[in-house]
Formats: structure tokens, C-alpha cells, sequence
């Protein structure tokens, strides 16, 4: 792969195009206003899909599988914070009793991204308009994920049900009740805001062994990033690295790696502990290392050379989140924002973004694998545009 490591090669290609990235934000608020309706009207996962139509997915609300109904909901946040139509809250609030169902009766059909579902969604709300019904909700997801903590071992168990030790999940016969992955990092805020909420510090010390776990096994030398971890159960003790999402158990997952960059980030931001910054950065001079040409990463940046190197645009909108909360905490160097503007004006290009209003998708080749649409592409989307363009800060 022609490997980008100087960052004047990036700053030929690219300047910070705000007219490019305004025309980007209305698009997603002007898909946001169909889509957020059709989610109120069924509420469901609509985690991706191959040609753009996420109501397509076969995955209901409550299933435990469901991590992405929040990333169409955060949209239509931020398209009623910068807009002010009641209309796209109005949607958002016809799916509360949903929200307050899952945590409160159906919480052990829930895993970790109980911080993805709820930051997008009570904690927001809260924000928004100082609710006390969304604030009860989002400190309940709190709890609840508070319970997957293992002290032994000092880490938030990923996936399984709460009343169950080891059950399968995912690829039939494999257990992965037993570990935490690299996205649990982006869950972390929930505890956090739960502490500031709350006054009681058991949150918090909970996100932060939990951080200081995934800073000891998950990052190998070079700054590349294992995508799981196992952990005996009843001991606490490490088993050994995991992988369900990259190439294989040895490659480097894109995504992956933008989630700890912008994980560590925000788990600085929210305690001022100087290692996690550290971190962030240096897995964002590594990430930033891997960029060819294209700019867009490759899904996994360890593929075969025969490999098809299927793009993958929501690891670079992740990772463009990353590197603004770099910006700022005033680390981010040269490099940093050069990387930052020269990610952001290539998935907002045309080759990247779908205009059709026919076509609920934003951000195309934003899956990973398969040069598919995301909810959480389109979502990172917004949320890297909105901060770019000054119209608000992240919900984390």
C-alpha cells in the first residue's frame, strides 16, 4: 500500500472547504427528517445496509444485538439544535417509552453500547432541554451498565446477558461473554456523565479501570490495536487478544483504531488523566501513518496485498472526531489537523456522499467489509461537520 507518512502530502490534497462540509451537513438533515420518522414509526436497529436502505435490517428495538438505533436519533438532535423545528424532536420524543422499557424491564437483553444507545439519546435530551424523565432514564443505562463490571479483572464485559456467565454470541460455537473490545471505550461517557450527575464516584471509577484496562492489553508496541481481550470470568485474569470485527486476530482494524482515539480522548476530557491524552495521540500518529493515497482508510490496515482494499468511510468520520477533541484539548500538531481536514474533505467528496433522496444512506463504503452504508458513518458524519463548522460540541 503507498503509504502517506509526510504530512505535506496531505496538505497538497486538502484545505478546510467549509462550503463543502455545510452542503454535507444539510444533506444529513434533510435525510434525517425521513428517517427519523420511519424509526418512530418502527422502532429497530437499521444498523446498515448494501444499498443505503437501512429499514431494511432485520434486527428489532429490544433484540440484544441492537447498539445503532441512537446514532438516527443523535442526527436529529443535532438537526433540532441547529434548525430549531420541533419536528425533528417531536420524533425523538415518540420513542421514549422504548428507551425507558429497554432499561428498566428488559435490561439483561442489553450488552456494553448501553453508552452508544443512551448518550445519543436520554443523556442528549437531558442536555437539550433539561428533562428530568430522560436524566431518570440515562442514569438507569447507567446502572445497568455499571453491572457488567468485573472487578476482578477491572473490565466492562462486552456482550452476553447479565443472568447468564457464558453464552454464545455472535459466530456460532465461539464464546465472547468473556471479554471486552476496543468500541467499549465510546461507552465510557455514560459513566462518566452518571458521576457528574449523580455525585457518586462508583461511575467513574468503574469507566476509568475499565480505560485502564484497554490501555494495558489492547495496545501493542507499535501502536497498533487488538480488537478484543478475553478474561477468565471468576478470576479476572487475561486470557489473550480476540478479534471479531478485523482481517484476523493479529490485523489492525480502522474502526477500531478511530474508536480509541476518540475514546481515550473523551475519557480525558472527562478526567483530566494525562495518560489516556497521551494515548489518543499516539494512536493517531499511527493511524495517520496508514493512510494512502485515497486518504479514506482501508477497512484493515493488515490486509493481504491480494486483498480488495474495500474503504471504509466511518472509521475516517470516527476518526475525524478524534482528532477535533484533540484540537481542543490544543495537542493536535501539524499533522494532526492536516489529517483531520484532508479525512473529513474526502468523505465529503462526491465519491463518498449519496445524494438521492430516495436512498436513506449518507456516507457510502462505511461498513467495514463490504463497501456498505452505516447509521453510525452517517452519524459520525454529522457530528465531525457540526463540530468543524462551529454549530455545537459532541454529546459525549
Amino acid at each position: 500500500m503507498n503509504k502517506v507518512s509526510k504530512p505535506d502530502t496531505i496538505q497538497e490534497k486538502t484545505a478546510p472547504d467549509t462550503i463543502q462540509y455545510q452542503k454535507a451537513f444539510d444533506l444529513c438533515i434533510r435525510k434525517t427528517r425521513g428517517n427519523i420518522k420511519r424509526l418512530a414509526d418502527e422502532p429497530k436497529s437499521a444498523a446498515w445496509a448494501l444499498d443505503g436502505n437501512f429499514f431494511n435490517h432485520q434486527e428489532g428495538f429490544f433484540e440484544i444485538g441492537n447498539w445503532t438505533s441512537s446514532f438516527f436519533t443523535g442526527m436529529a438532535l443535532q438537526a433540532w439544535r441547529e434548525t430549531e423545528d420541533e419536528y425533528f424532536l417531536n420524533q425523538v420524543l415518540r420513542l421514549a417509552p422504548q428507551y425507558r422499557e429497554k432499561v428498566f424491564n428488559r435490561h439483561l437483553d442489553t450488552h456494553h453500547d448501553l453508552g452508544f444507545l443512551y448518550t445519543l439519546y436520554s443523556v442528549a435530551l437531558h442536555k437539550l432541554t433539561g428533562d428530568k424523565q430522560h436524566r431518570e432514564v440515562g442514569l438507569r443505562a447507567a446502572e445497568v451498565l455499571a453491572q457488567r463490571f468485573n472487578g476482578k479483572g477491572g473490565f466492562i464485559r462486552a456482550w452476553g446477558r447479565l443472568d447468564e456467565i457464558i453464552s454464545p454470541f455472535g459466530t456460532a460455537g465461539v464464546q465472547t461473554d468473556n471479554m471486552a473490545i476496543i468500541d467499549s471505550l465510546m461507552n465510557l461517557p455514560l459513566l462518566y456523565w452518571a458521576t457528574s450527575e449523580t455525585g457518586d464516584n462508583k461511575y467513574q471509577d468503574i469507566a476509568t479501570r475499565h480505560a485502564n484496562t484497554v490501555l494495558k492489553y489492547f495496545i501493542r508496541t507499535d501502536d497498533s490495536l487488538w480488537h478484543a481481550y478475553r478474561f477468565d470470568i471468576p478470576t479476572g485474569k487475561p486470557v489473550g487478544p480476540e478479534n471479531f470485527c478485523g482481517r484476523g486476530v493479529d490485523s489492525y482494524w480502522a474502526r477500531g483504531a478511530a474508536w480509541a482515539i476518540y475514546g481515550f480522548a473523551l475519557s480525558y476530557r472527562h478526567t483530566r488523566v494525562q495518560k489516556y491524552l497521551d494515548a489518543s495521540l499516539r494512536l493517531a500518529r499511527k493511524f495517520i501513518t496508514q493512510l494512502d493515497a485515497e486518504v479514506a482508510p482501508v477497512w484493515d490496515f493488515r490486509l493481504p496485498a491480494n486483498a480488495a482494499p474495500v474503504r471504509d468511510t466511518s472509521a475516517a468520520a470516527v476518526a475525524v472526531c478524534g482528532l477535533q477533541e484533540l484540537s481542543k484539548h490544543h495537542v493536535a500538531d501539524f499533522a494532526i489537523l492536516m489529517a483531520k481536514n484532508a479525512l473529513l474533505d474526502r468523505i465529503c467528496s462526491k465519491d463518498y456522499l449519496d445524494s438521492k433522496d430516495g436512498c436513506p444512506g449518507v456516507l457510502k463504503s462505511a461498513y467495514g467489509d463490504k463497501p456498505a452504508f452505516s447509521s453510525w458513518g452517517d452519524y459520525f458524519l454529522m457530528e465531525a461537520l457540526a463540530r468543524e463548522l462551529e454549530l455545537g460540541d459532541a454529546f459525549w
